[in-house]
């Protein structure tokens, strides 16, 4: 949520012209909807759902944010840390979207904990 809000600020400082329009509309879509699909998929009530939502949120926010520094909308400065940030959320969820995947190919339930249980006897 707070890369959310972070576009949507630096899209104010855009200037007013219907290219940035165009790109201010794409990159505030797929920026705010990152958090909103991520909540999405941590309420899925299967494995499956869980994989078929993450899968959108590993966002196109990368791309936006490059149009915006190739088309040299704002300077470059303004626009490093949230394209860096867009790159981190995505490596997440993608290696988060791969253990999902994984999980659902070994057919592991949604809740099972990857932790053996602890035998009663060892921590005597």
């Amino acid at each position: 949520m707070a890369f959310a809000v972070s576009v949507l600020r630096l899209i104010d400082d855009f200037p007013r012209r219907p290219g940035p329009d165009a790109v201010a509309r794409q990159l505030a879509k797929s920026a705010t909807s990152v958090a909103a699909n991520y909540r999405a998929a941590c309420t899925a009530r299967s494995r499956q759902e869980f994989v078929a939502k993450l899968c959108i949120v590993v966002a196109e926010s990368e791309y936006w944010l490059d149009v915006v520094r190739l088309a040299q909308f704002l300077h470059q400065t303004a626009v490093a840390p949230l394209r860096n940030e867009a790159g981190e959320l995505r490596a997440i969820f993608a290696k988060s979207l791969g253990t999902a995947r994984a999980n659902l190919r070994n057919n592991r339930p949604i809740n099972q904990s990857t932790n053996p249980p602890i035998n009663d006897q060892m921590t005597k």
